[in-house]
């Protein structure tokens, strides 16, 4: 088998006390930290070629004017000695084996500068900060000079001893660069503003890094996101290096495409350590380095020189826009100048799992919550159309009222309100009347107007579950609307906990206005909750003066008797029912609506419905929902005689089929030997797309691209759905668009996953 640095990070672990490991890896903070760091290079995807490059591309570049093997140099981790008592030396020796490359010693190195120094037949830098003790300090860089040491790298940002003042790490930048000779390099930049505070201070270099153990506190930006603004300041006057997240030769390639003259990796080469003293740091190199010739070559790539910002793909497949120098007066965006939602993790959840999916085309993937594709016919659509515009013929409009209203925009309420009318009252046993309905771009959007319209201030609060459809989480969070979360038991929401949170959140001074809930099959655990339960709850929601925002985009798609929706047991209006067309008919129209038939008592003394407050809201966000969009589901509602049940017997009969299945799967990978000698379990929903089951391991983004790129199969962490936390040993299966097969193929290869991670040990080589 090939080796990767994830393969050294798991024998590291498996041979390190829990107490040193969470030494090494920085605690809570440090796992943010690297989080951020993979997420962002998992976000790259790097141009293909027509044609291979050479077998053994030349990697060999200019690092600090001078010619090195490749760009690649080794950041100094902190507490080596505890990784191999060879510490310094057995990094210095160990990267001298594999390649020419700078290594960086911390100024407190277990060895004096001048042994480490005549150790050496690589390039040294010494790593320092702004001190206590300004005259020791001096005399340390002294020293180090007069051994040949090449460079200095001067962290600022808070992650030294003295402080977190950036002034005066400029000014200690700037005083060493009127005593030194040596090349200096600011390390900890994260920004244009504090790249050009390096550049007045007199930098030789910048260093982009957060430091990887989450010492600069609250920064869970990953360094990649930052390196653009940092390479566009600098406009190519001093060289820029990137540390933290590296663990791929293609990494490697991502960051030079965006600017890097380099790249520093310290982790793994403290994993390499740990593992096998100095030929552990050699074999890391190693890898690295023939993972970025494979890397190049697959680009079509014979040097360094070559890579440049066309290496790096869009979403929609072209090349990025190069990131060369602006020009004067061009506008260079921070994203610390955005709003704070755009950097809010839970942000990137969807965009990091559809990558990690599209980049692994081989794998098996357990996270997507789609529809299966083999139910979906292009002919459809056509049928569809063709049917609601006989419809509008029959109903007397003329060729030109038809022609504008599929061409036309459209009242921002929606076209087919009457359509939609009739479907849950057929459907759900809802009955309301089309002015009460607002038709929607999906489901997304009837969330996002339905916050918008109720949360009206910093002390109103909605109450989701813990976990949550991570939707409802970024919609609140866009628009700055406070979330709390009510803790999910076994069978959903409790009462009990509902009136807790509501009473605990009046208490602090907050107004809850509402409480979001998927009662049954929910997104992400698949639970449902019981008819009991939904009646209490309407109660509650009238004791405590509360609405409910119902989301059910499950019923009709799984087998079996459905209990009532909580809108068809509503006698007090107290539910806004919000649904989607996403599941039944397809995803690809982008339809959904929302119910809401609360009254409204406006400031000029008449009266309305919520809904009507919501077009308006509408009408100034997308102004209304696709013509066609709602033409094709209208045909598809008519053609299934004015309801979706009648679309749905097949699909709900093989979505519960292939949950059953799976079931039987976990239970014949994990028999109850297994399962208990594990820790495994998991629940078993009757219906739905998703399951959740428990591991014993932290199932962070780190463990999932470890189950990608060495198992070939995909999960969702079951932590992204715990708004205040939680989850962090649960992962999410989605079942929804797997065959028999796969899931077959995919349980087998999780559970070899689960048993390498639950012993630490060496993964077993990836199934075929």
């Amino acid at each position: 088998m090939e080796w990767s640095l994830s393969d050294f990070t798991r024998l590291a672990r498996a041979r390190t006390s829990h107490a040193i490991w969470d030494l090494f890896e920085g605690g809570a903070a440090g796992r943010r930290t690297l989080a951020a760091d993979l997420g962002a290079f998992d976000g790259v995807r790097l141009r293909s070629s027509a044609g291979r490059g050479p077998d053994r591309p030349d990697t060999t570049t200019k690092i600090l004017s001078r010619v090195r093997d490749a760009p690649i140099g080794v950041a100094p981790p902190a507490r080596l000695a505890l990784g191999h008592e060879s510490a310094e030396l057995g990094v210095i020796r160990g990267t001298a084996a594999a390649a020419d490359v700078p290594v960086v010693i911390s100024v407190s190195a277990t060895r004096p500068v001048e042994e480490l120094a005549a150790a050496s037949d690589v390039p040294l830098w010494l790593q320092t900060c702004r001190p206590r003790d300004r005259p020791a300090s001096a005399h340390l860089i002294e020293r180090a000079e007069a051994a040949g040491f090449e460079a200095l790298v001067l962290t600022i940002g808070g992650a030294g001893p003295a402080g977190s003042d950036p002034d005066l790490d400029w000014a200690e930048l700037a005083r060493l660069r009127s005593r030194t000779a040596l090349p200096i390099l600011a390390k900890g930049v994260l920004s244009a503003d504090q790249a050009r505070c390096a550049i007045d201070a007199g930098a030789d270099g910048i260093v982009v890094s957060n430091y990887g153990t989450g010492a600069n506190d609250g920064a869970v930006v990953g360094t990649l996101h930052v390196l653009p603004e940092v390479v566009a300041v600098a406009g190519g006057r001093l060289p820029i290096l990137l540390d933290g997240g590296v663990r791929r030769g293609r990494d490697v390639l991502a960051a030079l495409a965006l600017g890097a003259e380099a790249v520093l990796i310290g982790r793994p080469v403290l994993h390499g350590l740990t593992v096998g003293a100095a030929e552990g740091v050699q074999q890391v190199l190693g890898v690295l380095l023939g993972e970025l010739r494979a890397a190049m070559a697959s680009a079509g790539l014979e040097t360094i020189a070559q890579i440049g910002p066309g290496l790096i793909e869009t979403d929609d497949g072209a090349r990025t826009v190069a990131l060369a120098p602006p020009e004067p007066g061009s506008v260079m965006l921070r994203a610390a100048d955005l709003h704070s939602s755009v950097s809010d993790p839970v942000m990137d959840t969807m965009n990091f799992l559809n990558e990690v999916t599209l980049r692994n085309p081989g794998a098996v993937s357990f996270a997507p919550g789609r529809p299966y594709d083999g139910f979906f016919d292009t002919e459809q659509i056509f049928t569809y159309l063709r049917r609601y515009l006989e419809h509008l013929e029959a109903q007397g409009r003329s060729p030109a009222q038809v022609r504008e209203a599929v061409f036309q925009y459209g009242p921002s309420a929606g076209l087919i309100r009457d359509l939609v009318a009739g479907a849950v009252r057929q459907d759900e046993g809802i009955d309301v009347p089309p002015e009460s309905i607002v038709v929607t771009v999906g489901c997304q959007e009837a969330m996002f107007l339905a916050l918008r319209a109720l949360v009206t201030g910093p002390d109103d609060v909605v109450l989701v579950s813990s976990p949550s459809y991570m939707g409802i989480v970024g919609a609140a969070r866009v628009l700055e609307a406070e979330v709390a979360a009510v803790a999910e038991g076994p069978d959903g929401l409790s009462c009990a906990g509902v009136e807790a949170a509501v009473m605990a959140e009046r208490a602090r001074g907050r107004r809850p206005r509402a409480v979001y809930v998927i009662p049954d099959h929910s997104n992400p655990s698949g639970v449902t909750m019981p008819l009991e339960t939904r009646r209490e709850l309407l109660d509650l929601a009238v004791r405590l003066d509360v609405l409910l925002l119902e989301d059910s985009p499950y019923r009709l798609v799984s087998p079996g008797a459905r209990p009532p929706t909580l809108k068809s047991l509503d006698r007090h209006r107290r539910v806004v029912h919000l649904g989607s067309f996403a599941k039944t008919v397809f995803p690809g129209a982008r339809v959904g609506y929302v119910i809401a038939d609360q009254p409204v008592l406006r400031k000029d003394g008449t009266a309305g419905l919520l809904a009507d407050e919501l077009a308006k809201i509408k009408s100034m966000v997308t102004v209304n929902t696709s013509a066609l969009s709602q033409a094709a589901v209208a045909g598809a509602l008519l053609t299934g005689g004015g309801g979706v049940s009648g679309l749905t017997t097949e699909t709900a009969a093989h979505y519960g089929d292939i949950m059953r299945y799976m079931l039987e799967g976990l239970r014949r990978e994990f028999p109850a030997g297994r399962r208990e000698r594990l820790g495994v379990s998991w629940n078993e929903p009757a219906g739905g797309f998703f399951l959740t089951v428990q591991v014993p391991f932290v199932a962070d983004n780190a463990a999932l691209a470890r189950s990608v790129q060495e198992f070939g199969v995909i999960w969702t962490p079951m932590s992204y759905f715990h708004p205040e936390g939680g989850g962090t040993r649960t992962i999410r299966l989605s079942t929804s668009y797997l065959s028999r097969a796969d899931v077959d193929e995919g349980l087998a290869r999780l559970a070899a996953f689960i048993e390498a991670e639950a012993a630490g040990s060496q993964p077993t080589e990836r199934k075929a």
